[in-house]
């Protein structure tokens, strides 16, 4: 993911001091990790620059450089505290701050199940918490804006949420039914024209991976998807409604054609069977 910038670009000064890094040279060089800075400062600052509204700081430099050291386990001995900078990120005033709090949790989260101990189970449980009361209550979903550049809670949250559920498998059927009040959440004004749609696709594909879902389990949560879908009458389509079909449309999709390298969740086929049901309420024709 990329953002287009216009001007200059200003990173604030390093915190505690010391020389500036030059965050424009090493972007260029393709982010080595730049071992004098030491791990600390570099959350430090990283953290810093993932709240700024400039999208070159807060997603060329600052997410770039944050998710290629991350997951070359550069900044393993900080990544609780990257983790924890991240989760109070949910109740930031500033959208873009909120919407690139689940990108950094995806990242260390993913992380620290590739590596058994590297992060507390508390730490991700705690992490898990205020996400899942973010994500389907977030009310700004733009997916761009023009000087902010890319927002996209629906799809950053929906990326965390594929990542939870690696780490936290127990969680899996409750990570469904968040997925399900997102896309489903009436409040919002934004329709997704973004490929919001098929990140959550690809992300409930992902959690639905799970052997130890039950059929019932893993086509139950779209239950809360059917209910205010069937509740509705004749008239336009609300926005929200607009949204839960793309995305019911996304999902058949992943579920009967697969993503490239992943074996097909062990229920794909009655879940895309229940997933068709729904998509004949707007599309009577569908056989």
């Amino acid at each position: 993911m990329t953002a287009a910038g216009a001007g200059a670009t200003t990173v604030a000064p390093p915190p505690g001091g010391g020389p500036a890094l030059d965050w424009k040279s090493l972007a260029a060089d393709g982010f080595p990790f730049p071992e004098r800075a030491g791990a600390p400062r570099l959350a430090a600052e990283l953290s810093a620059m993932l709240v700024s509204p400039d999208p070159v700081i807060r997603d060329d430099l600052a997410y770039a450089a944050a998710a290629r050291w991350i997951d070359a386990g550069s900044l393993d001995e900080v990544l609780t505290e990257l983790g924890d900078t991240a989760a109070t990120r949910f109740d930031h005033p500033e959208v873009q701050a909120r919407t690139f709090a689940p990108l950094i949790l995806c990242r260390v989260v993913t992380r620290g199940a590739a590596v058994p101990g590297l992060v507390p189970a508390g730490a991700v449980e705690r992490w898990y918490a205020r996400f899942a009361a973010w994500y389907p209550a977030e009310r700004d979903t733009r997916g761009w804006d023009d000087s902010l550049g890319w927002l996209h809670a629906v799809a950053h949250g929906a990326d965390a949420a594929a990542a939870f559920a690696r780490a936290l498998p127990a969680r899996r059927r409750e990570l469904l039914h968040l997925c399900a009040r997102r896309v489903t959440e009436a409040r919002t004004p934004y329709r997704y024209h973004q490929l919001e749609d098929a990140r959550v696709a690809r992300a409930v594909t992902r959690i639905l991976r799970d052997p130890g879902l039950t059929p019932a389990e893993a086509t139950g949560w779209l239950d809360v998807v059917a209910a205010p879908l069937e509740a509705g009458g004749p008239g336009p389509v609300p926005v929200w409604a607009f949204n839960t079909f793309a995305t019911l449309q996304s999902l058949h999709l992943h579920l009967t054609r697969g993503i490239t390298g992943e074996a097909a969740p062990p229920h794909a086929e009655a879940v895309a069977d229940r997933v068709a049901d729904l998509l004949r309420l707007p599309c009577h024709w569908l056989s």
